[in-house]
């Protein structure tokens, strides 16, 4: 497994293993089976694990799996779906949420701890969902005078090793967070080769993945890859019931032509495209989606293989599926 340096974090493995699919939130997969991919992760190389009290069981799994004595060099992080609660509850929510996915993982502490929310400016009004706005998104307000204190506080305590935010909302917002002092040590930013983030994005302006990243790497920043297959829409074919309107079934049915490429080639689309995550510029490692070790398998074949090279990523980057304008 190959590493590189997570900004001010560290050394870590190119690869993250991610709690969505462990926790069974991204299709069918067995307790069993969850545990044991997270055994094959760290037997392979895989030195971080992303979990969240949302990602349903996955904290509980992580806890069943390692009874509170990680091994030597593994690392752990959680977040906490702030939203915009009254500025008197910012700390109490952020200390709760810690302190319960502190019990679940059987840890005394994590390593990064991230806001599990956009941010956005005190006056936005979403697209989509505006009425439900408060629960997934942080006011700006918040952020500046309540959230950056409250976890610079929870850093200096020990109780986490260094904060991060989620950097799938708003761009405009994301990125100047990212310039906001204190800074954030990482940001989650998508990195996929369509530049979506699917049905994370309530927001009408364009998505600009590689804007925070660039942005972020300006800053010294580390950037944890997500979405490398968009949700499954960068597959074969997406394993779990979507309605035909969903935001994953449209960049599906967008990426037809990729797996047209995919077969030309003799490929298969979901290790062309973790390769193709591995290699845009500025990310340092890649979270993993999986649920099952089959899933796990064939993406540490694609790090094993490595990045793609330049004539492919051109072919794949001339089909012209790039949401950024949309």
């Amino acid at each position: 497994m190959k590493h590189a340096t997570l900004g001010s974090f560290g050394r870590v493995s190119r690869l993250t293993l991610g709690g969505g699919g462990i926790g069974q939130g991204w299709g069918e997969t067995s307790r069993e089976e969850a545990r044991e991919t997270i055994k094959l992760a760290v037997d392979s190389g895989i030195d971080l694990l992303d979990t969240a009290p949302l990602y349903r069981n996955c904290e509980a799994i992580v806890g069943e799996v390692f009874a509170g004595r990680l091994p030597k060099g593994l690392r752990v992080t959680t977040k906490c779906g702030l939203g915009s609660p009254p500025p008197s509850e910012v700390a109490a929510n952020l200390e709760q949420s810690l302190e319960a996915s502190l019990k679940t993982m059987r840890l005394e502490r994590v390593d990064i701890f991230f806001l599990h929310s956009n941010i956005c400016p005190d006056d936005y009004v979403y697209a989509v969902k505006p009425d439900r706005q408060d629960l997934f998104a942080t006011k700006w307000s918040l952020y500046v005078d309540a959230f950056i204190p409250t976890v610079e506080r929870l850093k200096a305590e020990g109780k986490i090793g260094a904060w991060g935010i989620t950097g799938s909302g708003l761009p405009r917002t994301i990125i100047r967070a990212l310039r906001q002092t204190p800074r954030p040590a990482v940001v989650q930013a998508v990195t996929n080769l369509l530049d979506s983030a699917g049905g994370l994005r309530n927001y009408e302006e364009p998505a600009e993945p590689r804007a925070v990243i660039a942005a972020a790497k300006d800053e010294g920043i580390g950037v944890l890859g997500i979405r490398a297959v968009q949700a499954g829409a960068l597959t074969s074919a997406i394993d779990r019931m979507l309605s035909p309107r969903h935001p994953e079934s449209r960049d599906f049915e967008r990426a037809a032509p990729y797996r047209v490429l995919c077969r030309e080639w003799g490929q298969d689309p979901a290790i062309v495209a973790h390769r193709y995550a591995l290699g845009m510029d500025g990310v340092d490692t890649l979270i993993l989606g999986v649920k099952n070790r089959a899933e796990l398998k064939q993406c540490l074949e694609a790090e094993a293989l490595g990045p793609l090279d330049s004539t492919a990523v051109a072919r794949i980057d001339a089909l012209g599926l790039s949401a950024q304008a949309t």
